[in-house]
């Protein structure tokens, strides 16, 4: 039947619940559809975390398989344990690891105050101390050496055990991490208002020295946690330029031990990645933020 206005309505809709009847709702026609969408896009994301994983475990499961392999098909830690047995590796571990604590500071000393610098005083210059920390991603590490080669050469030369020490390499990775560190600290400083904390800390009577280490690098720590991972993980895994320069670093070592012993390299290989996943994960767990927002869990409201 059609009302006064002319709408029509149900049966079902004039037996109201004063009528007795029973109002019937009809069934949005999109929520299958919409239910069947979200089944694919969780199926597709199973998908790709299983080739992800399978391309970044098959391998490392690979290398433990084969350092691990005894005599007759047995299983056996021979290789792990072997390690101490070289000195030259331990003394190849000892380096890399120096050279990635000096270019972690060196690297953060650089970055940091320069960019809180162009940030506060002349942000018209941000874009160009980006592109100085990209360019190094345009040039290969065969050029650098090229360049570089005669600079270490004279250091050698005039300044002695201190120009020619392998620890001088973080020189050269300082320039190699700033792109991945000038990443990962720019999106830390912009999830923070940057300029106004060191106006507020320069009104307050903090110098510069004092504002940046007490009130920036706080506030950006993941940023600065990420950026050193990210050294520690390029300076670990660098050939190239050590090899060329004939210093002896952990990558070196590991080629030179492959051709005399590959189990022990692929041994130091694969503990180097899983070093390298600890830090990670201490990044994950440890980052400012992470451990207060599992902490801080939504109140449930009462049953009413």
């Amino acid at each position: 039947m059609t009302d006064p206005g002319g709408a029509v309505v149900g049966a079902a809709g004039a037996a109201g619940p004063e009528g007795g009847g029973s109002a019937v709702v009809a069934r949005p026609t999109g929520a299958g559809r919409g239910r069947r969408r979200s089944r694919r896009q969780f199926g597709a994301r199973i998908a790709i975390l299983v080739l992800v994983f399978g391309y970044l475990l098959l391998p490392l499961l690979a290398m433990l398989e084969f350092s691990t392999r005894g005599d007759y098909g047995s299983r056996s830690l021979r290789s792990y344990v072997a390690i101490l047995e070289y000195p030259d590796l331990i003394d190849g571990i000892t380096t890399s690891l120096g050279i990635a604590v000096l270019t972690v500071f060196g690297m953060l000393l650089l970055l940091v105050p320069t960019m809180v610098w162009t940030i506060v005083r002349v942000p018209r210059m941000r874009r160009v101390i980006e592109f100085l920390c990209l360019l190094p991603l345009a040039i290969p590490a065969i050029v650098l050496v090229v360049g570089i080669a005669p600079i270490y050469r004279w250091m050698g030369q005039s300044l002695g055990g201190v120009g020619g020490s392998p620890l001088t390499l973080a020189l050269v990775d300082i320039i190699l991490v700033l792109p991945f560190a000038y990443r990962a600290i720019d999106s830390g400083m912009r999830t923070v208002d940057v300029a106004t904390l060191a106006d507020a800390a320069r009104s307050l009577g903090a110098g510069w020295p004092r504002t940046i280490l007490q009130v920036i690098v706080p506030n950006i720590r993941g940023g600065i946690l990420s950026a050193s991972v990210l050294a520690v993980a390029l300076v670990l895994g660098e050939y190239t330029i050590s090899s060329l320069l004939s210093f002896d670093t952990l990558q070196v070592v590991i080629f030179l031990l492959g051709k005399r012993d590959a189990y022990v390299a692929v041994a130091v290989s694969l503990a180097a990645l899983v070093f390298a996943f600890v830090l990670l994960y201490a990044i994950a767990r440890f980052a400012p933020g992470t451990g207060q927002r599992a902490r801080i869990a939504p109140e449930e409201e009462p049953a009413t």
